[in-house]
């Protein structure tokens, strides 16, 4: 059948392509991208059935949309594109070099005359490397990803964020008149910030495990007999919970405001995320246990 493909832009038309009913989305946006505009290569186009509607899903079927011969759909450019792994790895290398080219160069953030780092900057430099190792090691070998790219912008925003807060926190940690906690807030700190780390490693491990690969199946995550996924009993996303956790723990730990300031504003942006798929969990399976909240136990 022939579909009409015009531009959200002013409805412009852009060109006729066609297509079996038993088509996908994303064979549509593989037609245009060979018939049409080689410029838009699918993962830069969104389909839509309305000029200012929402995207439709990739394996959406053109049978299942209802559209039929002669029917128009929507193209929209999102622009230059970059996949979401090359992404991570950016944002999360960034944190790791500068948090450790300040920690090991304390002269070029505060002259000759700065000091060596003391032992809880040591052991905080230990927990920031700790994490951000294991980010990478997560991104390369443990996530799986829903969408295979993301705005090329995005990549420029998030590294903004990470590698500016690492310089940030790094700068008052291993300053010469940092003066360190209590020893009990050190071991507290260490302490909740090493169970935190292995809980959100073991629920992403779970996470992992629910869709298989090559899929975009979606499963209840629930708990699977690892202690640290007991936390699915009680929010929708506990790997967000656990993140919050290391960082109010290594703010525990190094007694540093900036660092605390870090645990909030991601605090903030996490449980937007984790709103939103708590919500869409509802919506998409209607045993969703009803108990949980979506980011903290009883509260959010």
């Amino acid at each position: 059948m022939e579909i009409e493909i015009l531009s959200v832009s002013g409805s412009k038309p852009i060109g006729k392509i066609n297509v079996s009913e038993s088509a996908t989305i994303n064979d549509v946006k593989e037609k245009i991208y060979k018939s049409l505009k080689k410029s838009l290569y699918p993962e830069r186009q969104s389909i839509k059935l309305e000029s200012k509607g929402r995207s439709l899903k990739e394996e959406a079927t053109l049978k299942s949309l209802k559209i039929e011969n002669g029917s128009k759909l929507y193209l929209q450019d999102l622009g230059p594109q970059v996949s979401w792994k090359n992404v991570f790895l950016a944002e999360y290398a960034g944190p790791l070099f500068v948090y450790l080219w300040a920690y090991q160069r304390p002269w070029l953030l505060y002259g000759e005359q700065s000091s060596a780092p003391g032992t809880v900057a040591g052991i905080a430099a230990i927990c920031w490397s700790v994490h951000y190792a294991k980010r990478l090691l997560e991104t390369l070998f443990v996530h799986r990803f829903s969408h295979g790219t993301m705005p090329l912008r995005n990549l420029f925003k998030n590294c903004s964020y990470y590698w500016l807060f690492a310089l940030y926190i790094a700068y008052h940690i291993n300053h010469p008149l940092f003066t360190a906690p209590c020893n009990t807030c050190v071991y507290i700190g260490v302490i909740g910030f090493t169970i935190c780390e292995l809980g959100n490693l073991s629920i992403h491990i779970l996470l992992k495990n629910l869709r298989p690969p090559g899929t975009k199946v979606r499963k209840i995550p629930v708990p699977n007999g690892n202690p640290f996924s007991l936390l699915f009993n009680f929010v929708s996303c506990p790997n967000y919970t656990y993140e919050f956790g290391s960082w109010l723990f290594f703010t525990v730990l190094t007694k540093c405001a900036p660092a605390g300031i870090f645990a909030l504003v991601g605090l903030y942006q996490m449980s937007v995320w984790a709103l939103g798929k708590h919500r869409n969990y509802k919506k998409e399976f209607a045993d969703y246990p009803k108990g949980r909240k979506a980011i903290l136990p009883f509260i959010l």
